[in-house]
């Protein structure tokens, strides 16, 4: 279940780095929204993630969070804001990914 909850905070992690990048074309109240579920999906990827380290060693949340949020941000550029899917980007993110696995595999 610790993995799920790991996962999940993961996942809001992408949820708020969504959010960060619309309100760069964002205005009005619709600028407003994008904070909101900025702050929102933050504050819930901080509450699990820390939920998560209760039954995890906090060396192993940590590094997965943050390689769950890295590799949800290229994808979430590379599909929703235009960046380049060039092939180094995806060769780090894939040992990236392999990483992940390797300290899923460990713990």
């Amino acid at each position: 279940m610790s993995w799920l909850i790991l996962i999940c905070a993961g996942l809001m992690e992408v949820g708020f780095t969504f959010c960060l990048g619309k309100t760069k074309t964002a205005v009005g109240h619709e600028l407003a929204w994008w904070w909101v579920g900025f702050l929102a999906a933050l504050a819930l990827s901080m509450v699990l993630m820390a939920k998560a380290a209760e039954r995890l060693p906090i060396g192993t949340v940590y590094p997965v969070w943050t390689g769950i949020g890295a590799v949800g941000a290229v994808l979430v550029g590379i599909f929703f804001f235009n960046e380049p899917a060039t092939f180094w980007r995806l060769f780090f993110i894939t040992t990236l990914i392999l990483s992940i696995i390797g300290l899923k595999v460990l713990a």
